[in-house]
C-alpha cells in the first residue's frame, strides 16, 4: 500500500491530539509525520506510535515533499493552506477560512463524498454543529425530501477550547467553596447556566454559529431552497454537542419509517428506546465517532414533520475524525 507523507498544523492542541489518536486508530498509511504549530511550541516532543516527533514552527517551507496537510483550526490556514498547495499538497482545513468559498469543496464523506472529486488543492472541514447534523439529515433528505428544519443545539464547553473546559472546571470548584466565580471564556457564568450566545450576532440577530448551519447545509445538499433556522446554545458539558432537530419534509414520512432509513445510514447509531430510557446523550457519545438519533417521532405542529434528538462528539467526529475520513477518501479515490 502506498504511504504518504502527513503534516498536522496545530499538533500541539485539542483537536491536533484527537488527530493523531484518529490516524492510529484508523491505521492511515503514513511514511512520515511531520508536526507543526505556532513559534512557542518549537522544540515540544510528542510520541505517536512509539515514537518521539518533535513539533516545528509552521512555515511555506514546512510543507515541502508532504501529501497531505490536516489544519487543526485557526486561522493561519489563511495563510499557509496556499503555500502548501504550492507545493503539492492537498489541505484539510478545520477552520472557517474556506468553508464559503464557491471554488472549496465542504464535505462530510457520509453526506457529499463526491465533491471531494473537484478540488484544487483545499477542502474545508464543516462546523462541528453542522457535521452531525447533516449526517442524520442526509438519510432522510435522500428518501424524504426536506423543506424546512428547526434546530436547537446544546453545545459543551469544550467546543470553546481549553479555556472552555477549565472555565467551567473551576466555576464548579469555586461554587463548591463558596467562591467568587471568574468569568472569562463566556459571556456569562457557565456552571449551572445556558447561555443562548455562541460566536457573534449578525445584523438579521442571528450569530454566526447559528448562520454557519444554514450556509453549510445548504451548499453540502446542492440545495438552496432548504429553510433552516438555528438557535446554538452553550450548556455546562464537558464533551460532545446534542441537538434538538424538527424538521418538515416533502413526502409524508412516519417515525417507523424514519428510523429504519436512519438505522441503514452510514455513521448513524439508532439509540430510541423511550420505555426503557434509552435515548442520545453527551456523557456516553463522547471518544467516539458515531452520531447517535433518538427520541425519533412525529412532529404534531407541522404536516410531514419529524422530530429527532442528535448527539456527537464534536471533538472527533465535528473535527479530527471527519477530517480523517476525508483524507482516507481522498487516498480511496485516488486523489492524493
Amino acid at each position: 500500500m502506498k504511504k504518504y507523507n502527513v503534516a498536522i498544523v496545530g499538533a500541539t492542541g485539542a483537536v491536533g491530539h484527537e488527530l493523531l489518536k484518529v490516524l492510529a486508530e484508523r491505521d492511515f498509511p503514513i511514511n512520515n509525520l511531520v508536526l507543526l504549530a505556532s513559534a512557542r511550541s518549537e522544540g515540544k516532543i510528542i510520541n505517536w506510535q512509539g515514537q518521539d516527533y518533535t513539533v516545528h514552527e509552521a512555515k511555506p517551507e514546512s510543507f515541502e515533499g508532504v501529501d497531505i496537510v490536516l489544519f487543526a483550526g485557526g486561522n493561519i490556514s489563511k495563510t499557509l493552506a496556499p503555500e502548501a498547495v504550492k507545493r503539492g499538497a492537498v489541505c484539510i482545513d478545520n477552520s472557517s477560512t474556506f468553508r464559503y468559498d464557491p471554488e472549496v469543496p465542504l464535505v462530510v464523506p457520509e453526506v457529499n463524498p463526491e465533491d471531494v472529486r473537484w478540488h484544487k488543492g483545499i477542502i474545508a472541514n464543516p462546523n462541528c454543529s453542522t457535521i452531525q447534523m447533516v449526517v442524520a439529515l442526509k438519510p432522510l433528505y435522500d428518501a424524504f425530501g426536506i423543506k424546512r428544519v428547526v434546530v436547537a443545539t446544546y453545545q459543551a464547553v469544550s467546543g470553546a477550547g481549553k479555556e472552555g473546559l477549565d472555565e467551567l472546571q473551576q466555576q464548579i470548584k469555586d461554587m463548591a467553596a463558596g467562591n467568587e466565580l471568574k468569568i472569562e471564556a463566556f459571556q456569562h457564568q457557565i456552571a449551572c447556566n445556558v447561555i443562548p450566545h455562541i460566536d457573534i450576532f449578525l445584523d438579521n440577530d442571528y450569530t454566526k454559529e447559528e448562520m454557519k448551519m444554514t450556509w453549510e447545509t445548504q451548499k453540502m445538499l446542492h440545495n438552496e431552497d432548504i429553510l433552516l433556522s438555528a438557535t446554538a446554545v452553550r450548556v455546562p458539558v464537558y464533551r460532545s454537542h446534542a441537538e434538538a432537530i424538527h424538521i418538515e419534509t416533502e413526502k409524508p414520512v412516519t417515525a417507523e419509517e424514519a428510523r429504519a432509513v436512519l438505522a441503514a445510514a452510514p455513521g448513524v447509531v439508532i439509540q430510541d428506546d423511550p420505555a426503557e430510557k434509552l435515548y442520545p446523550m453527551p456523557l456516553y457519545s463522547s471518544d467516539t465517532d458515531e452520531v447517535y438519533v433518538g427520541r425519533i417521532r412525529k412532529d404534531i405542529a407541522v404536516d410531514n414533520g419529524l422530530s429527532l434528538f442528535v448527539v456527537a462528539d464534536q471533538i472527533r467526529k465535528g473535527a479530527a475524525t471527519n477530517a480523517v475520513q476525508i483524507a482516507q477518501l481522498l487516498v480511496a479515490e485516488g486523489l492524493v
